[in-house]
């Protein structure tokens, strides 16, 4: 995908080592612009990158497919009370996003760059306060603020992370090739997160399978002992699956560890403004007014609002659907799993897809391919062998879901440095936002579906549901979804950025970055000319 790329640029000038001047007058040595962009991102790189995606991944999925289950089930929290942590947790963590941004797009620069110092940083607090989120704590009346404390402490600290390792696409190199390349990479790991955050959190839970409490009333003395054998098996239930909880999540802790450690010693962040005129400093307000009317990036990430918003009100309510409603109480953990397998192996089917076919068209084959299949699961009467086929063909549009946004967002970002060339260095905000938008979607598609299900009747860990329950299941993971999907759909096509215009803005860059390397060296040869 990177072939050709350094015959591009090896026919560009000096391969000096060139004298600058840094921003407190000292003299130092440093490669020219030209050595520095001749130095191609490499398969190692890439794969240490793409790495570093996977911790928010396997966290998001884990959170997204089993903690209402595991509030509801385990923690055994009202409906009511599990949708506020749900909901409160989700728009906090949404609300950190601009202001992360803001605060990383200041950051400055240090000798591990401006992105990595907060990956680092972040890394160990946050897996500490995931870890206690699948705790259930030895106190009845503050479960709730025990979840909302950690939940929220968690989301935060995350934020820390993915923020900055987001906007850190744009600073492993300055080639939109390259960037799409490690896009592609990087969302080929990011779905195999998912899958291993679907596979040890749901089969180290699905070890714990305890039979389900028959919820038929009593008619007559004799079922006083069915009640007390009932309670006894609640009991022995819910400890095997708070244990099964906690080691899933101990798992899911150290693979976030070892997968930042991978990111910070395996990629070279390179300051990409480097061939860019320095910029002052601008407000939070003036970086927002100016990113927020960039016309390009509103329709996009409305679209994309709209999309990810059905996903994730198919990925919060599939897990309870497929236990009740379905009624494959044992088979739940490994359908799920089936979904991200089927997004993995298709992500690199639909990158070669976007290349040869454009982005825009990829958008509008691969995120209505799970329409048909997501009524069919619905229409159909109950049928394992039916549940995975749907299951196979929704992950591929999950994969479309997690590819596309990610490696669209660099070609709005290229876009507006066109359009501005005297304002540089809103990556963040850029990314931020895009981020807040899509968590504060989930926080209102898990936060509506748990508080659907309360009003639906809703029963803590009986084997059957009402037909209200499963009635609303099938609204949450079928009609709401394709509704959705359309609307984004709809949006799309107003988005301005086909394959021509990317390709005029990638040539816009390389030659506004051209003629800021002729007058960098030209300023570093001044001193020995005047000598």
């Amino acid at each position: 995908m990177a072939r050709g790329e350094g015959a591009e640029q090896c026919s560009s000038g000096l391969l000096h080592t060139a004298k600058t001047v840094n921003q407190d007058g000292i003299k130092i040595s440093k490669l020219s612009p030209q050595q520095e962009r001749k130095r191609a991102l490499t398969v190692w790189s890439k794969v240490c990158f793409a790495i570093g995606g996977a911790p928010y991944q396997i966290t998001a999925t884990a959170l997204g497919f089993f903690l209402q289950i595991f509030l509801l089930d385990v923690a055994l929290l009202d409906p009511l009370n599990a949708s506020v942590i749900l909901f409160v947790g989700r728009a906090w963590d949404a609300v950190t996003d601009p202001a992360i941004g803001f605060l990383v797009s200041r950051s400055p620069w240090t000798r591990h760059g401006r992105m990595m110092p907060w990956i680092l940083v972040s890394t160990i607090p946050a897996v500490l306060c995931y870890f206690l989120i699948w705790v259930v704590p030895p106190i009845e009346q503050g479960k709730i603020m025990w979840y909302l404390l950690f939940y929220c402490l968690f989301q935060t600290l995350q934020t820390c992370f993915h923020v900055p390792y987001s906007a850190l696409t744009m600073f492993i190199s300055n080639k939109q090739e390259e960037r799409d390349s490690a896009t592609a990479y990087r969302m080929t790991v990011e779905v195999l997160g998912t899958v291993i955050g679907t596979g040890v959190q749901g089969q180290i839970v699905g070890m714990a399978n305890t039979p389900c409490i028959n919820n038929t009333s009593p008619t007559n003395s004799s079922n006083h002992s069915v009640h007390g054998n009932n309670s006894q098996l609640l009991d022995n239930k819910v400890f095997n699956e708070r244990l099964a909880y906690m080691i899933a999540s101990a798992v899911i802790s150290l693979i976030y560890v070892l997968c930042a450690v991978v990111l910070f010693f395996g990629v070279r962040e390179q300051d990409n403004q480097g061939g860019l005129k320095a910029q002052k400093h601008m407000s939070f307000q003036t970086g927002l007014r100016l990113v927020m009317g960039h016309g390009p990036y509103v329709k996009l990430v409305l679209a994309f609002l709209f999309t990810s918003l059905a996903f994730m009100l198919l990925e919060g309510n599939f897990a309870v659907f497929i236990k009740y409603t379905l009624g494959f109480r044992e088979d739940f953990q490994n359908i799920l799993l089936v979904i991200m397998l089927s997004a993995t192996l298709t992500i690199p089917m639909w990158q070669w897809f976007l290349c040869r076919f454009g982005k825009k068209t990829a958008v509008y084959i691969g995120i209505p391919w799970a329409v048909p299949f997501v009524i069919l699961v619905v229409c159909v009467k109950s049928s394992l062998f039916v549940s995975y086929i749907v299951s196979i063909a929704a992950g591929a549009s999950v994969a479309v879901a997690f590819l596309l946004p990610w490696s669209m967002l660099p070609d709005v970002v290229d876009d507006f440095k066109v359009q501005n060339p005297t304002s540089q260095g809103h990556e963040a905000i850029f990314y931020s936002f895009y981020v807040f938008f899509t968590k504060f979607a989930s926080g209102v598609s898990l936060g509506v579906s748990t508080l659907a299900l309360s009003f639906a009747g809703y029963v803590t860990g009986v084997c059957v549901q009402s037909d209200s329950v499963n009635l609303t299941l099938k609204i949450l993971v079928s009609a709401a979804p394709v509704s959705l999907i359309a609307l984004g759909l709809l949006i799309f096509k107003t988005y301005p950025i086909n394959e021509e215009r990317r390709q005029y803005n990638n040539k816009q860059l390389q030659l506004l970055l051209r003629n800021e390397e002729q007058e960098s060296e030209m300023e570093a040869l001044k001193p020995d000319i005047t000598a």
